[in-house]
């Protein structure tokens, strides 16, 4: 894997310079960014309450569905704190090289820590900069990850070409991300807690009820499902599949980087559901 620069500070993330993108774009990532920095210190314990501690099943799930290759270099987009891309590394023993890439500081830097904390600082490196713009040549990994982070890009089709910009023919992208139960009682109750109670609980925690409206507003506008698996295939990507988690509370989606004439139809179909 080669990238314009690769090597991390051992107290802090990497900041690496950009390639110029859109500037009404840029501009919303970076509000993102300074938003989710704002809540940083409580980012970790919200997600366990918030998802009934869910979602460190659902990290685990997506690292069960990396590339079966051994010496895997993987790039975890969006990573925050780190969490997913330190859930990778303990549950696929066949990842040689992690690198988890965000624009937020401060979350960035209590990812640093986590890394050091789980002994994992050799393999996994952090690195600041915009998952729509990102440091590294073309084909760098084997996989790429993101895991409830894709619906706050500005240009979501935009940042899908750019995860199959870095990845290696054959490399394979893993989406995790929130979406909505089928069934109508259990989901009318699902937003009826997205509304209401989740901005309640990240205002008293958090001190940021701002934030969690506007992740409300994101899960509820999100194209989940057959929808988003369109938008991967329109990115590139061939043997597009979602696999539901939770009765449908959040999906894993992935796709296989091929050449563009080998481009499959979206599958839409679940392979199991946890």
């Amino acid at each position: 894997m080669e990238a314009k620069s690769h090597t991390v500070p051992k107290n802090e993330p990497a900041s690496i310079s950009r390639k110029s993108v859109d500037e009404s774009t840029a501009a919303r990532q970076r509000d993102n960014a300074r938003m989710f920095d704002r809540i940083a210190h409580r980012y970790d314990l919200l997600n366990r309450l918030l998802s009934l501690r869910c979602d460190v099943t659902w990290r685990r799930r997506m690292a069960e569905c990396l590339p079966a290759a051994r010496n895997l270099h993987v790039l975890d987009v969006a990573t925050g704190t780190a969490d997913s891309l330190v859930s990778l590394a303990q549950h696929c023993d066949r990842i040689e090289l992690g690198v988890g890439l965000d624009m937020a500081e401060r979350m960035l830097r209590m990812g640093q820590a986590k890394l050091h904390g789980a002994g994992q600082s050799k393999k996994l490196s952090l690195v600041r900069a915009d998952g729509a713009a990102m440091p590294f040549e073309d084909g760098s990994f084997d996989a790429v990850t993101i895991a409830f982070g894709i619906r706050n890009f500005a240009d979501m089709i935009g940042g899908l070409r750019e995860f199959h910009r870095v990845l290696k023919p054959g490399g394979r992208l893993l989406v995790l991300e929130f979406s909505l139960p089928s069934n109508s009682f259990l989901r009318r109750s699902y937003l009826a807690y997205f509304r209401y109670v989740m901005p309640v609980i990240g205002r008293l925690l958090s001190g940021d009820a701002a934030a969690y409206h506007y992740l409300n507003r994101s899960v509820e506008n999100f194209p989940y499902g057959s929808e988003f698996c369109e938008l991967i295939a329109a990115a590139g990507f061939a043997d597009v599949h979602a696999h539901p988690l939770t009765l449908g509370v959040a999906t894993i989606y992935q796709g296989q980087k091929e050449p563009a004439s080998d481009v499959s139809q979206p599958n839409t179909e679940a392979d199991g559901t946890d």
